[in-house]
Formats: structure tokens, sequence, C-alpha cells
């Protein structure tokens, strides 16, 4: 999280940028299940003066993270943006950004909805034979996970003894009958059958 109203906000991440170098973390701009990919390749270099990605890939006992900038106070600004952009020239970042603000509420309501699709989360309802799915509480998952990883979420004896489960949503047709092995999208409701 960025002020961008602070005329030391460069430092101030040049200085954090330090820190997690000593304790050998690294912020990338590589998110495992982001769409599009970011921009890697020759040439591409960690901000803030960080070691590129390859050094630390040599230390088994590195640390990379994703990591989303949130510029906080772009309603500062007259031209949109245009904060954000000069900052990310004089800190060289390529991390993903988002301009936003506390007082307006501009681009809070996307920071959601970005982080649950980039970090791969998968939200999941369960429903019992004959009632609603439950939409109150979701299960959360990683991307690629199972019907057996919920089942084992909602009690270890219904993952022993799953025969199968029914599956609305993106990852079937409604209703449809799958194994323990069936991978589930976000927004899916499975009913388990023990």
């Amino acid at each position: 999280m960025v002020d961008l109203g602070d005329p030391s906000c460069v430092e101030q991440v040049q200085a954090v940028h330090a820190l997690l170098r000593e304790r050998r973390v690294t912020l990338t701009d590589r998110w495992p299940y982001a769409d599009p990919p970011p921009v890697t390749g020759a040439g591409a270099s960690a901000p803030g003066g960080l070691a590129p990605a390859a050094d630390v890939d040599d230390d088994p006992f590195a640390l990379q993270l994703p990591t989303l900038l949130v510029a906080n106070k772009a309603d500062l600004s007259d031209d949109e943006g245009a904060e954000l952009d000069a900052f990310r020239e004089l800190t060289g970042s390529r991390y993903p950004a988002a301009a936003t603000s506390a007082t307006t509420g501009q681009g809070l309501g996307d920071l959601g909805r970005r982080l649950v699709r980039n970090l791969g989360i998968v939200r999941v309802y369960t429903k019992t034979p004959g009632k609603p799915p439950a939409r109150e509480h979701p299960f959360t998952l990683r991307r690629g996970q199972t019907v057996e990883d919920v089942a084992r979420l909602v009690h270890k004896d219904i993952a022993q003894s799953l025969k199968y489960a029914r599956v609305w949503g993106k990852s079937g047709f409604d209703g449809q009958h799958v194994g323990r092995e069936h991978r589930l999208e976000d927004g899916d409701v499975v009913e388990l059958h023990a």
C-alpha cells in the first residue's frame, strides 16, 4: 500500500524492499494464476533494486511473494493515473497496480475480485439433498482442487466414505454425478453423497 499523497513514498518503498531483501524475501510481479501472465523474460529485473528472480531461485530459503501495488489517494490528482505512473517510473515497479481512494471509494470494489482471481481462490458452496445451497458460507479452495478436498473440509469421515457428488456450476452440467477427483470451479455447488 502506497500513499501517493506522501512526498517520501518512493523512499518508503525502497526502505521496505531493503528490509525484505535482508530477510531474503522478494516481491514479484509473477502471480501463479494471473490472466494474462505478466511480462517476464530476458532483461526483466525485479523492482526497487531487488535481485532478479533467477538469483532468488538459487536460495532454497528465499521467499517470493506475488505483489499487488495498491496506490491510495489517487483522487488527489487531476490526471487520473498520472501519479501512479510517475511513482512506477521512479521506482521501476513492475507489479500490477491498482489506483484507489479510501475517501471516494475509487478502485476499492475491484480489489477483492482481483485478488481472488489472481491468487487462484475458488469459492465452492455445499448443499443438502432437496435443499437450496448454503450461499452464506462458501468453502475456499485453490484452483484445481477437487470434490474430495471439499468433503475433507466438511468432515474427515465424509471424505473417507464419499461415494459420489452432484455438481452445479461451471465444472459440469447441472446435477452432474461426479467422482471424488472432479476438479471444481469458482461458484460451483456441491452435494456430497457418502
